[in-house]
């Protein structure tokens, strides 16, 4: 299975994870989720389960699972990595001259 970026999960419960593979996102999924009979949520869940028994590509399943997350607001925010922020330190020097 294929890792991913990494997405941090913010369960209504106040814990939180790192899911950055197939594998995390179903530990993930049997977290406190808000609605685990949404849609999106059940559909996830469905597809990561195929993408582990291999009748799945694992990005679909990955892709699911993160737009179930952004949809019941257990997506945290990514703070830019340091490299993007020395990339962006680099660029505003350059364009001051």
């Amino acid at each position: 299975m294929g890792r991913f970026l990494p997405l941090t999960i913010r369960f209504v419960n106040g814990g939180t994870m790192v899911v950055a593979s197939i594998a995390d996102a179903r530990k993930a999924l049997n977290g406190a989720w808000k609605d685990k009979d949404a849609p999106a949520y059940v559909a996830a869940a469905r597809l990561v389960d195929d993408a582990i028994n291999g009748i799945c590509r694992p990005a679909i399943a990955f892709a699911a699972f993160k737009k179930a997350a952004a949809e019941q607001g257990l997506l945290k925010k990514a703070d830019p990595s340091a490299a993007l922020a020395m990339l962006d330190q680099l660029w505003s020097r350059d364009r001051r001259g």
